[in-house]
């Protein structure tokens, strides 16, 4: 009689189990849909609205105030600069700031303070870090809303998201690689660099192009730096004014108030904007499955 209530209630509770995962897998699954289903509808607007005004004129041409001759020229090389000073900045600090942390720094109550302030900090608004670059490098630096002041700014927005990156792919080198590194007689700097830095590159990499995306997306530290969107000169060094693309959509989302084609324009700068994110991340993607190596 015991044993059978004993699987009576075995069965009932194994039901409940069964019902409970069913209803939180329907309502996982509809999360999810709702959220393909809002971009694509975003996706869809956008495309429809501003796939017929991208050509090579739009891509090529300078800004004009004439919405039918309006270009977006300026503001790709604009980025293009921008990220000139963001990847060798973010790379070279990032990772080494990890590289520190991980198998230098003691471990002990200070190193745990560092890593948790970085950690704090990848959550900061990221106007926030506007304010900090108009402070530091527009004003204290006196180098004015320049090439080299947005690249900076933004590459110390997206610097504590690649520290934390490289810090989880540096643990999760194998340390039976370094011991047997150390075991031949190799220092610990050679370790680091003929052996951990391998093995962690690809995760590295991937967290790196991850963190330049949102860079390249960036709007509002721009904004509070003061850069322009106006009829502008190419920026030909890290001196020069520049305009980029999320300045552009933004001042032409807010003209469209007044020339309804700038909304188009707007669109249209959307598309060329997400291509280049879609590249990142295909890249990103690339790395992770063709050469991340298995331990």
């Amino acid at each position: 009689m015991i044993k059978q209530m004993d699987a009576s209630q075995l069965r009932s509770r194994m039901n409940r189990r069964v019902r409970a995962n069913t209803v939180w897998k329907t309502i996982f699954l509809l999360a999810t849909l709702f959220g393909l289903f809002v971009l694509a509808i975003l996706i869809i607007r956008v495309v429809s609205q501003g796939a017929s005004w991208i050509d090579m004129d739009f891509l090529t041409g300078r800004l004009s105030t004439d919405a039918e001759r309006a270009g977006i020229m300026g503001a790709l090389l604009g980025t293009v600069w921008v990220m000139f000073v963001v990847i060798p900045v973010t790379l070279i600090i990032g990772v080494g700031t990890a590289i520190y942390l991980e198998l230098y720094a003691k471990k002990g109550k200070f190193q745990s303070f560092i890593e948790t302030n970085i950690s704090n900090l990848a959550g900061v608004p990221s106007i926030v870090y506007g304010l900090l670059g108009l402070t530091v490098f527009v004003r204290l630096a006196d180098l004015g809303n320049v090439v080299l002041a947005g690249g900076l700014t933004l590459a110390l927005l997206v610097l504590p998201i690649l520290i934390v990156s490289a810090q989880e792919a540096i643990r999760a080198v194998p340390a039976h690689l370094s011991e047997a590194s150390y075991g031949m007689g190799a220092t610990k700097w050679q370790t680091i660099r003929r052996v951990v830095l391998p093995a962690a590159l690809p995760s590295i990499l991937t967290g790196s192009i991850l963190a330049l995306s949102r860079a390249i997306g960036e709007t509002a530290p721009l904004t509070v730096l003061g850069i322009p969107a106006l009829l502008i000169p190419f920026p030909e060094g890290l001196f020069d004014t520049f305009t980029a693309l999320p300045m552009q959509i933004y001042y032409w989302t807010l003209d469209s108030s007044l020339v309804a084609e700038y909304a188009n324009l707007a669109a249209a700068t959307i598309i060329v904007l997400l291509v280049l994110l879609f590249v990142l991340n295909s890249v990103a993607i690339f790395i992770r499955n063709k050469f991340q190596q298995r331990y």
